[in-house]
């Protein structure tokens, strides 16, 4: 019993877990996907089931779609919803259903397509007691039309209503015949003066494109009469917003609704004035500054707002309190809004940074992409908004300043005023908005619009008084440009949209100020090329101006100005950085990307010509003569055989060539000491731009914060201002840099120039190079030992009685110091020096390319051998007629870069020359490397 237990047990577990195993195998969660418009006529879209169901035995799908009704003929028993209804056939006798669908009920008239009781124009249909107790038969009963009363039948048919006002005041009764005019729906006498018939309903677009609007072939015309004859405020708001949606366009040819709009002000002249502006009629909206062009320098930079803007202190203000009164399309005033929370940013974004825009001094871009489907349901109808800016008097009373509007689209006689460069053509208007869905749409208001017209840019620009210092500013200047989109699938269809605030101010005095600097520092420029000119000339020994000369005073130039427009580029750029982020009242404004691009230039220049001079200071470089004397004599003399004799003979011992070799290798070394750390200089800008917060320095906002909030907007850089930044973070770290390696690093850890002169002197070699045909460097290296090959303990011995002065001193001239020289030669001296050299370069081709006889070995080292020779003798003084003398070179000639005295007869050693060059090409470095980092921000 207990076995067979158990085995059922496990059957029924086997049983169950196939079954879950088929269910989970089998099962799906998709179905088909089904919207309302597709269930047929005698179906319903389920909500619960998201599916088509069909509708019960007489009825049909209703209006919306989600449920059925009954057909025409028969009443509604009961009504659950969906296809939870009972319908009931209407009797012979009462063949009509009320309009609730409950009751059946005998019509007087007939019936219309839905089974309900008809009237003719002009009655109403009564269904009711006034008790509410059913009528056996409905009736139609007249509205009264006479004097007393002046009703007629509702648009619903089932009450009614006092006849239109203009009805009663044209015909005194509810029927607008002839002569008089009906038209929107208002009724005109036509012996007044009416406005003209001939008007046209046609909405231009930016596609090339009109069309007929449905809404302006209703509502113009009616407007426009209304507005003029009766003064009636909200016709005169709606005529002013078709004028709008035709985006203020004005052709005197054709009454279209701003002609309209201008031919009602021109006949209510008689009007008084709203706010004392001469533009604003009573009556009318403000769309207008004028009717004609040529009024906008005055309206922009005439009268500054009379309030003050700071950025810190105890009075700082940096909130720019946009207002705007907003109006529907029928001429309604909906309300006084703020601009905050997006109102005018159709782009979606976090309130704090939509409200962003309108915190003063903050540069603000949003662009995105919209899909048509979501403009056309979130804007069905547009709204219209005159937008104000609202400021506090000195009196603490609060005022508005209007704000002028230049739309983009806006056609005076068919002509695209608003788009010229030149204020002096602009017509500015004031009202504006955002969407327009309606006019687009012909034939039928309730149709989907043919064109949808959309505010794709919108700029505000505010403009800083001249000189100011407490920050005033002139009325803001709003540029709108709208788009048309053709509507064929608006799921698919999308469009971008800009919103933007900058801020400028007038660069002309910066302008002339930095073309000052520039021509002062270009005459110096010129001057500082002159004279190494002037040295080069002198160094190469050549009195002659010639192609060369001119060639050599060009470069030298193209390095000079790279530094000129580097000190100014510099300079201007510290200047915005310094004056615009530490301000408290506003006096200066950053430059606009376009007014930048003078320092760009002046910045590419600077790359160019320091680029031109560093391939100069290159091929100087290479083309070098460097000597190493070697001052070592032989110990003695050895046996040596000699080849094809079969004997031997005495020979001077060789001198060592490792010792050259070594020396030389040093020299390579050493080409590399810098004073800054080019690894070090990298990452150490990096890291303060990146992870301290330098770089939010450079943001066009006012703010001297180094840390953000990632949730609140971040401003666009500024070229000028990230030039800047990384310049003075980039000079900073250099001469911190330099000072620590001058002061600290060269005097207690190690200085490898000074090492590398000991180290010549150690291997008993001297430096000769020549940088120029009669110009160089020596760095003597003579040992004070008379020699240096030789075993350690000896070499141990002469520095101990080096140390102990048991001998002379190192310097070329007996008991100095000084081992490092500039020096000037003689014609005659580089001659014979060039007579030597030429036995190494005869074949014009370095040593590797020569031919590897051993006749050209031996005579390169029978040359090398009488280089060595000739200069030694010629440090040693021992040809007269080629001498020299040494001196100190005088201050202006350091200062100068250039030497007074030329070297006729007699060669010029000048004291402590080596030292300063290689810092000499190090400056020149690090100029290139800061200019190609700065150009490169852009």
């Amino acid at each position: 019993m207990g076995a067979t237990s158990t085995l059922s047990i496990t059957a029924v577990t086997k049983y169950l877990l196939l079954l879950f195993l088929h269910f989970s195998q089998a099962q799906t969660f998709s179905f088909p996907f089904r919207q309302p418009e597709t269930c047929g006529h005698n179906q319903y879209f389920d909500i619960s089931s998201l599916s088509c169901a069909r509708c019960g035995a007489n009825q049909r799908q209703d209006a919306q779609g989600t449920s059925c009704v009954c057909l025409p003929g028969f009443q509604t028993i009961s009504n659950n919803g969906g296809a939870g209804i009972i319908c009931k056939k209407c009797p012979e006798d009462m063949k009509g259903v009320t309009k609730d669908g409950w009751n059946c009920i005998s019509c007087p008239s007939g019936l219309t397509t839905e089974g309900k009781c008809h009237c003719p124009t002009g009655h109403i249909l009564v269904e009711r007691d006034v008790n509410g107790t059913l009528l056996s038969q409905a009736t139609c009963q007249l509205c009264d039309k006479n004097e007393n009363s002046f009703t007629v039948a509702n648009a619903l048919g089932n009450r009614c209503v006092r006849c239109e006002p203009t009805f009663i005041n044209t015909s005194r009764s509810c029927v607008c015949s002839e002569p008089n005019i009906l038209t929107g729906g208002l009724c005109f006498s036509s012996t007044g003066n009416f406005p003209p018939r001939v008007i046209s309903a046609t909405r231009y677009g930016e596609l090339g494109m009109s069309l007929t609007s449905e809404w302006f072939t209703k509502y113009l015309q009616s407007a426009a009469a209304a507005c003029w004859v009766y003064g009636n405020l909200t016709s005169c708001q709606a005529l002013g917003n078709m004028c709008v949606m035709n985006m203020n366009s004005y052709d005197s040819a054709t009454f279209d609704a701003c002609r309209l709009f201008q031919f009602v002000s021109e006949n209510t002249a008689g009007l008084r004035t709203v706010h004392s502006v001469s533009f604003w009629r009573q009556n009318l909206p403000w769309l207008f500054y004028g009717d004609q062009l040529g009024l906008a320098p005055q309206v922009l930079s005439t009268t500054p707002l009379p309030t003050n803007f700071s950025f810190k202190g105890p009075n700082q203000d940096t909130k720019l309190k946009f207002v705007a009164a907003s109006y529907d399309v029928r001429g309604n005033f909906l309300k006084w809004q703020t601009l905050e929370g997006g109102v005018l940013q159709l782009c979606p974004d976090t309130e704090t940074r939509l409200n962003a825009a309108y915190s003063f001094g903050t540069t603000y871009q949003q662009n995105c992409e919209i899909s048509i489907s979501k403009i056309l349901t979130g804007f069905p109808t547009p709204v219209f908004y005159d937008l104000y800016l609202e400021y506090t008097s000195e009196n603490q009373h609060q005022y508005i300043w209007a704000v002028p509007v230049l739309n983009l689209n806006l056609q005076y006689n068919k002509m695209f005023v608003n788009q010229d460069s030149n204020p002096g053509k602009w017509l500015l208007t004031r009202r504006i908005f955002l969407v327009d869905a309606l006019s687009g749409r012909e034939n039928d208001l309730g149709s989907q619009p043919r064109l949808i017209r959309i505010a794709t840019q919108i700029s505000l620009s505010i403009h800083l008084v001249p000189s100011t210092k407490s920050g005033n500013i002139f009325p803001p200047l709003m540029t709108i440009g709208y788009s048309d989109i053709d509507i064929k699938d608006p799921n698919s269809q999308s469009v971008k949209i800009s919103f933007s605030i900058k801020y400028e101010m007038n660069q002309e005095e910066a302008r002339i100020q930095t073309d000052i600097a520039l021509g002062v520092l270009g005459g110096l420029a010129v001057l500082s090329s002159l004279l190494k000119t002037a040295g080069w000339k002198r160094r190469i020994g050549s009195p002659v101006i010639d192609l060369q000369t001119v060639m050599k005073f060009l470069v030298y130039y193209a390095g000079d100005l790279a530094n000129v427009f580097l000190i100014i580029t510099v300079g201007t750029g510290l200047y915005w950085l310094i004056f615009f982020k530490a301000q408290k009242s506003v006096s200066v404004l950053l430059p606009m990307p376009a007014q930048e691009e003078r320092f760009v230039t002046y910045v590419g220049c600077a790359f160019a010509l320091k680029a031109l001079q560093f391939l100069h200071k290159l091929i100087s470089q290479i083309t070098i003569d460097i000597f190493f004397i070697d001052w070592e004599r032989p110990k003695g003399k050895v046996l040596k055989a000699v080849e094809g004799e079969g004997g031997v003979r005495s020979a001077t011992v060789p001198v060592s060539i490792w010792r050259t070799y070594f020396v030389a290798n040093e020299w390579n070394e050493i080409q590399t000491v810098r004073k800054i750390n080019p690894l070090f200089q990298v990452l150490t800008v990096l890291f303060f731009l990146e992870v301290v917060g330098f770089k939010n320095l450079a943001l066009m906002d006012p703010s001297s914060s180094l840390s953000r909030d990632p949730l609140s907007y971040t401003a666009p850089y500024s070229r000028i201002l990230r030039y800047a930044v990384s310049a003075a973070l980039w000079l900073v770290i250099a001469i911190i840099q330099i000072v620590f390696f001058a002061v600290f690093y060269e005097r207690f850890i190690e200085d490898k120039i000074r090492q590398f002169v000991d180290l010549c002197c150690m291997s008993n070699i001297s430096v000769f190079l020549l940088s120029h045909r009669c110009f160089g460097y020596y760095i003597h290296g003579r040992s004070v030992h008379g020699h240096a090959d030789t075993n350690m303990e000896e070499m141990n011995m002469n520095l101990k009685r080096e140390a102990e002065n048991l001998c002379s001193q190192r310097g070329l001239v007996p008991n100095t110091e000084g081992q490092t020289f500039q020096i000037a030669i003689s014609s005659q001296m580089r001659q014979h020096y060039d007579r030597i050299h030429e036995t190494l370069t005869r074949k014009n081709g370095p040593a590797r390319l020569l031919s590897s006889s051993a006749t050209t070995f031996e005579q390169s080292i029978k040359a090398y051998h009488t280089m060595n020779k000739f200069l030694g003798s010629f440090i040693d003084h021992v040809h007269k007629e080629m001498d020299y003398f040494i001196k100190d070179k005088l201050l202006l000639e350091r200062i100068l870069g250039i030497e007074f005295m030329e070297p006729m007869e007699k060669s010029i050693f000048y004291n402590g020359g080596v030292q300063v060059n290689p810092w000499r090409y190090e400056k020149k470095i690090l100029k290139c490397l800061l200019v190609y980092l700065q150009f490169h921000h852009f």
